[in-house]
């Protein structure tokens, strides 16, 4: 097997007192979907931000690529990794497709475009939005999209990045039942693209992943193939709560069936 593309070794992320993750070893390679499952304020969202490089472990380390990620400059790592969360902030007015246009900064030579081009741009851009279904949103002021809309567009500018590795947190968020199939199908699509995504649809993580990570929010943790980890025997005590596997179309179909686990 080839060497890695993401590496943690005793990994901690603390939050405050808290010890969200503790001692977390995990090789990530190349066209292997990981999903990252578990309660809320387990830690999903911080041990992403680690992984991306936007914020320090609190022990160990993270390594891309067979490299340290604090070794990693800003426009290379750029063309490593690409990160997606479900909070923008979009102070002016721009297109659509000028949005997604961005992520593609990296490979301008700087900020005259005009004598540096990216002549794949276009192409690539319009390419990814299709893939999200937003091409008739090409030319919409990004500021007056619904929350759904955006978030897809947010994912389009994920893939137009063309990196290595996508880290997605909540990436069905605000999106329809056809949508979130349209938007898991189509990342699986990108192989070798390596996936890391924060789900709190159990059974979209069943569908999504290769591989999947629980965080229980008090620095234990598991992992390993999906078919392995996510299991009501795993989950019930997990989510506090009962949970059952039922077959439906050859998909594994997770049940919640009561209340609190006593």
């Amino acid at each position: 097997m080839s060497p890695p593309l993401l590496r943690c070794q005793g990994l901690a992320v603390r939050y405050g007192a808290r010890t969200l993750v503790q001692g977390l070893d995990l090789e990530l390679h190349a066209g292997e979907r990981w999903a990252l499952v578990g309660p809320n304020g387990a830690g999903k969202s911080s041990l992403l931000l680690v992984l991306a490089g936007a914020r320090a472990p609190d022990a160990g380390s993270v390594s891309l690529a067979e490299r340290p990620l604090a070794e990693w400059g800003v426009q290379s790592l750029a063309g490593l990794r690409s990160l997606v969360t479900d909070r923008w902030v979009d102070a002016f007015a721009l297109s659509v497709r000028e949005a997604v246009h961005l992520a593609r900064y990296r490979l301008q030579s700087g900020l005259h475009s005009r004598t540096h081009p990216d002549p794949a741009a276009e192409s690539v851009v319009l390419r990814c939005l299709a893939a999200m279904d937003c091409a008739t949103l090409a030319e919409r002021d990004i500021r007056t999209l619904s929350r759904g809309e955006r978030q897809r567009v947010a994912l389009a500018a994920a893939l137009a990045q063309e990196t290595q590795l996508a880290l997605l947190d909540e990436p069905l968020s605000h999106q329809d039942p056809r949508h979130q199939v349209q938007v898991l199908q189509e990342f699986a699509r990108y192989a070798p693209l390596a996936m890391v995504a924060a789900l709190h649809d159990i059974n979209a993580a069943a569908r999504f992943a290769t591989h999947a990570l629980l965080l229980a929010g008090d620095g234990s943790w598991q992992a390993g193939p999906a078919a392995q980890v996510l299991t009501p025997e795993r989950l019930s005590p997990l989510f506090g709560t009962d949970i059952t596997q039922v077959v439906v179309a050859s998909h594994r179909v997770f049940v919640s069936t009561g209340g609190a686990l006593a």
